[in-house]
């Protein structure tokens, strides 16, 4: 699970290498990428909100 994690972060920053990216979807199973990316996503748009409210108090 720390793979798919690692795969899903980097390629949020955009970082990932094509070699790892290839692996990912000859070897991974793509429902766990679809969930953590989801739920990374959820994260990243909870924190921005929070940012936003925080600063506009």
């Amino acid at each position: 699970m720390w793979g798919v994690i690692k795969s899903v972060l980097a390629a949020f920053f955009g970082v990932q290498k094509e070699q790892q990216r290839q692996q990912d979807f000859e070897q991974g199973r793509p429902m766990a990428f679809i969930l953590v990316g989801v739920g990374m996503g959820l994260i990243f748009v909870v924190g921005v909100a929070a940012l936003a409210i925080s600063v506009a108090r």
